[in-house]
């Protein structure tokens, strides 16, 4: 499989071709936590030589995605409960103060954009689709994240959402397909009311919004990654405190 088979030619460096597809992967469930990435094995797969992989493992390492184990080489990152549970914290802070500041600066074009995905990701509900269903969630919370016009808020959502463990919620469904439907349509109400909040400029509703959608996914780290409840009861009262005082 090579670069172009995956993605249109983006005019992009090459190494950073081969870190988006890279990423989509692992995002896309290819490769889990503690898989590793062999560089010459993805040179051959995508057709290009070793030097641009290599860069392209750095900007993961960089991004948070995987991690250098000397003497080794780079495998997908693996993440303890404490890891989990801060990358959980962080990513509730940061989903109330991006919704805060998209519901004030969210263009027309911009809701546009996010009701298109909506409607996009609407069409991928079966399990087979997960994947994709997967990488549109990632560009629709980017999407808002880009939204806030915030560019320093915009970079630290990215290392953030990539430190945060939404592969590992997917791998759950795989194990209860009974659940994909039902699943899957929650997620889309609650996006949609996300979006419904940004289209009014209702800031206090974009943020309770947010909160509440990614506590849900505690809830699915509680139950089906048995992270502890206390690790994540501790990040939603730190959540709780601080949109409290900022408001």
């Amino acid at each position: 499989m090579t670069i172009l088979a995956e993605k249109e030619l983006t005019h992009k460096p090459l190494k950073e071709e081969i870190f988006d597809a890279l990423h989509r992967q692992i995002i896309a469930g290819k490769y889990g936590p503690g898989d590793w990435l062999r560089q010459e094995d993805i040179a051959s797969q995508m057709g290009v030589s070793m030097t641009p992989v290599r860069e392209a493992l750095d900007l993961l390492v960089a991004a948070g995605l995987a991690e250098r184990v000397p003497y080794r080489g780079v495998q997908v990152r693996e993440m303890s409960d404490k890891d989990i549970g801060d990358a959980y914290g962080l990513r509730l802070i940061l989903e109330a103060v991006i919704a805060r500041e998209a519901a004030n600066n969210i263009t027309p074009e911009q809701v546009a954009g996010l009701e298109k995905m909506l409607e996009e990701m609407k069409s991928h509900v079966s399990l087979n689709e997960i994947p994709i269903a997967r990488q549109l969630s990632r560009e629709f919370h980017s999407s808002i994240a880009e939204a806030s016009g915030n560019t320093l808020l915009i970079k630290l959502y990215a290392v953030v959402s990539n430190a945060f463990p939404d592969w590992l919620l997917y791998e759950a469904l795989f194990r209860k397909p009974e659940m994909v439907t039902d699943s899957m349509a929650d997620t889309h109400k609650e996006h949609i009311a996300i979006v419904s909040a940004l289209k009014k400029g209702d800031a206090d509703k974009a943020v309770q919004k947010s909160i509440e959608h990614v506590m849900e996914s505690g809830k699915w780290l509680k139950d089906y990654r048995n992270i502890p409840a206390d690790i994540l009861r501790e990040k939603e009262e730190q959540v709780s405190v601080f949109i409290t005082k900022s408001k």
